[in-house]
């Protein structure tokens, strides 16, 4: 049974880095394209990034182009998001997921969360 677990969120001021990491069981990355995506209090989930591992290409959101990294680890079946100059705006619940930018909870596997929080 694939399994995604995030972990990394923290608290950050702005302008901070935080480094999150997506453990993948039950399968190996070469199979999948892994998305990041976000949820802010009282906002809908959305897309943040997506990595095709098999050839390593990478698409971002206009809100994380220039500020976020996502990267893939085949050995350690680990993808990461790293976070630059972040931004309060960037508050928000984020997820892993084995898909990127469509939200489908049937058909694909997503990971509990990690809490990312910016702020003063």
């Amino acid at each position: 049974q694939v399994q995604l677990v995030e972990s990394g969120g923290g608290t950050v001021q702005p302008g901070g880095s935080l480094r999150l990491s997506c453990v993948v069981s039950g399968t190996t990355l070469d199979y999948y394209r892994i998305g990041w995506y976000r949820q802010a209090p009282g906002k809908e989930r959305e897309g943040v990034s997506c990595i095709l591992i098999s050839d390593g290409s990478t698409h971002y959101a206009d809100s994380a182009k220039g500020r976020f990294t996502t990267s893939g680890d085949k050995a350690k079946n680990t993808v990461y998001l790293q976070m630059n100059s972040l931004k309060p705006e960037d508050t928000a619940v984020y997820y892993c997921a084995t898909n990127c930018w469509i939200i489908n909870f049937e058909y694909d596997k997503w990971g509990q969360g990690t809490q990312v929080t910016v702020s003063s």
